[in-house]
């Protein structure tokens, strides 16, 4: 539990030097920023494949999500809007449990000492569009 609460430490730590350092993006630059966050706070967990299979993942308690696979799990449609929700944190996910993951909107938001919201609407959607850039394709 100690190791989970330092990962999660550190996370939120890094989350604000990123949100500080990090200027707006264009829409042109989304993908590339939203790899960049991706990198930075969540392959650590979910790999840098998105598999699930990061460095910390053998120290959680639930095996942390095979985000390409998000859209194959729903039917074939990646929602992005419910995957904003889930990584701002206002949509609970039952595989989490008592969540391990951070909350990035809050962790980005308090980071930076009360941000305004559309920087940290504008990160999580950078997240978003990469998470939907990495969907597994179906196979024919």
């Amino acid at each position: 539990m100690k190791m989970t609460r330092s990962i999660t430490v550190a996370s939120v730590a890094l989350a604000g030097l990123l949100v500080l350092a990090g200027a707006r993006t264009v829409a042109g630059q989304s993908h590339e920023a939203g790899a960049t966050l991706y990198k930075t706070y969540c392959a650590s967990c979910h790999g840098a494949s998105g598999r699930g299979t990061g460095a910390v993942a053998v120290f959680l308690r639930v095996a942390p999500a095979d985000l390409t696979q998000i859209a194959k799990r729903n039917k074939g449609v990646f929602s992005p809007e419910q995957v904003y929700r889930i990584i701002d944190g206002r949509q609970t996910v039952k595989t989490h449990g008592e969540s391990q993951m951070p909350i990035w909107g809050d962790a980005f938001s308090k980071s930076m000492g009360g941000t305004d919201a559309k920087t940290v609407e504008a990160k999580i959607r950078e997240l978003v569009d990469y998470l939907e850039s990495i969907q597994e394709k179906p196979t024919r």
